[in-house]
């Protein structure tokens, strides 16, 4: 009886986090879609014809609309719930990886690539904002844990990606290649995984209004429906002074200028991250598979932002940042000039240690800064910045590559990133 007992505690334990576990899935699958199309772009250039400018005006195009849907998607939740965001956004992803199984004609090829990009890109872009709202509302004394699994999961998204895209190109049955056995299985996969998520995480997620969580379309004070029984005047009124208050924050010189470093930051990695496995097969001169195997092993450090975010709470946030940024822009450099396998791959880990290092650590510095009455809104405000002027980078890289090659390209990257390596100098030396 007592045996019987523990067992039904823990599996109760258990199933109180399946929510978190299904969101993690989401987010990984969101995320291994995503990343599953760089190792794909030579393919892409070969099978389609196209250029390295237009695959990058793609990923940018995929990238925007991710970006767009980061404030709707968490202002939706606040009216509908995060559960039926949540699930609509993995039915889309699941329409868009479905849209690049199917075969078309040739003419149309390039089309359904676009659309389908576009389509995975809205899908994943409602997930992240309203994911961390709902696992901060169900896990209140573990939300830090919760969001640990959350963005670990989908780290490893990345990782898989490069990997699987290798296993699908390259699939023989008796030393023949399976004709229905290519990167359009990958995304049938995907289609298939997403429907199946989607369909368990709404039957698991609490139903808006339940136990007092994911309160979409509720009042959360003041029974006229309202937040404290407000009026569309005041709302008007509170939103201006928001809006000053969030512009005043860029009048802090030292404040502007991280906002500026972080920006060049996010410029580079998004570039690098679209374009690495072509530039190794290109400028580097490495095999397919190679490429793809680093491209994932630049995912696979990523668990370094542990250890950065807990060094940076012992030696302080600034010193960190600059270590990490001078890390990933000493491995970006290098990459311009070393050549074989072991220094190559050195050159693409040591950006990838800084880069991943770099970021849990920049989000804290700026919570740090912003002052509490402004958190929430100027946090968005620079992650918009961040993700707007990343997500044009693949078409600029893309553009640059075309007209001069891979070699410039990348330098571009490089520049910005030494750029905001030493704008991050400035603040150090201010914050002293």
């Amino acid at each position: 009886m007592g045996a019987g007992s523990a067992t039904r505690r823990r599996l109760r334990a258990l199933a109180e986090y399946d929510v978190l576990a299904l969101t993690a899935l989401i987010w990984f699958l969101a995320k291994f879609l995503r990343y599953a199309f760089p190792p794909l772009f030579p393919t892409f250039r070969e099978t389609l014809g196209v250029s390295s400018s237009v695959l990058g005006v793609a990923f940018t195009a995929m990238l925007t609309v991710y970006a767009a849907m980061q404030f709707p998607s968490g202002a939706l939740a606040d009216r509908i719930g995060a559960r039926r965001v949540i699930v609509a956004g993995a039915l889309v992803t699941g329409v868009g990886a479905l849209v690049l199984t199917v075969p078309v004609p040739d003419a149309l090829a390039l089309g359904a690539l676009g659309g389908g990009m576009l389509l995975v890109g809205l899908g994943t872009g409602v997930h992240k904002t309203v994911a961390v709202r709902l696992l901060s509302r169900l896990y209140p004394g573990r939300t830090g844990r919760a969001l640990g699994v959350l963005d670990t999961l989908g780290a490893f998204g990345g990782v898989a990606a490069p990997a699987v895209v290798v296993a699908v190109t390259g699939a023989t049955l008796a030393g023949v290649a399976v004709p229905w056995l290519d990167w359009h299985a990958l995304f049938l996969a995907g289609a298939v995984a997403a429907g199946g998520l989607a369909l368990l995480f709404g039957r698991s997620a609490p139903a808006p209004g339940a136990t007092g969580l994911d309160t979409g379309g509720g009042t959360a004070e003041g029974g006229d429906g309202t937040v404290g029984g407000g009026d569309a005047t005041g709302d008007e009124t509170d939103a201006a002074d928001g809006l000053r208050r969030y512009a005043a924050l860029f009048r802090e010189p030292v404040f502007a200028v991280f906002v500026l470093a972080t920006v060049c930051f996010s410029f580079a990695y998004n570039g690098a991250v679209a374009f690495l496995p072509l530039y190794l097969t290109d400028a580097a001169g490495l095999p397919g598979t190679t490429a793809s195997l680093l491209y994932s092993g630049l995912f696979a450090v990523s668990l370094v932002q542990l250890v950065t975010g807990d060094l940076s709470d012992r030696v302080g946030r600034l010193p960190v940042i600059a270590a990490t940024l001078a890390l990933a822009t000493g491995g970006l450099l290098a990459l311009l000039s070393v050549s074989g396998v072991l220094a190559v791959g050195a050159a693409v880990l040591a950006f990838g240690l800084g880069a991943h290092g770099f970021r849990p650590v920049r989000g804290a510095y700026l919570a740090a800064v912003i002052p509490e009455a402004s958190a929430g809104g100027g946090l968005g405000v620079v992650r918009t910045l961040l993700m707007g002027v990343g997500a044009f980078a693949p078409a600029v890289v893309g553009g640059v590559a075309d007209a001069t090659g891979f070699g410039a390209a990348f330098g571009v990257l490089g520049a910005a990133l030494a750029a905001a390596l030493a704008l991050t100098g400035v603040v150090v030396v201010v914050e002293r």
